[in-house]
């Protein structure tokens, strides 16, 4: 089965941490200090305004699919659109960071402890 299917533009966060142990990669596109005060374990940093700008992607998240995730989930459409109109397969996560700690999985700060979502 495909990680991605065109119609599916954003998923919950037990479809998207499901996606990423497939193989998909947890992209963060919150700002640093967000990052820094709880992220999921294993995701990808890559802030939206560095993305927005121009940025290349991260190499980890380089022409893998992308499972795109902010705080609450604006943000994380807006950088699915940007990354899809590059080429990536990208989706986002509704309810962004806030709904994935809601949820009940794991996130971890800047030290690997465990973290809050700011």
């Amino acid at each position: 089965m495909p990680l991605f299917h065109r119609r599916l533009t954003r998923l919950t966060p037990d479809q998207a941490h499901r996606r990423t142990a497939d193989g998909a990669v947890l992209l963060d596109v919150r700002e640093r200090a967000e990052w820094d005060a709880g992220h999921a374990p294993g995701a990808v940093h890559a802030p939206l305004s560095a993305l927005a700008g121009g940025a290349p992607l991260p190499t980890a998240a380089q022409g893998r699919p992308l499972v795109v995730i902010c705080r609450s989930g604006h943000r994380s459409r807006q950088a699915a659109a940007i990354l899809s109109k590059r080429g990536a397969q990208a989706v986002d996560v509704k309810g962004g960071m806030s709904a994935w700690a809601s949820g009940g999985l794991p996130v971890v700060d800047a030290r690997g402890s465990r973290g809050r979502i700011a």
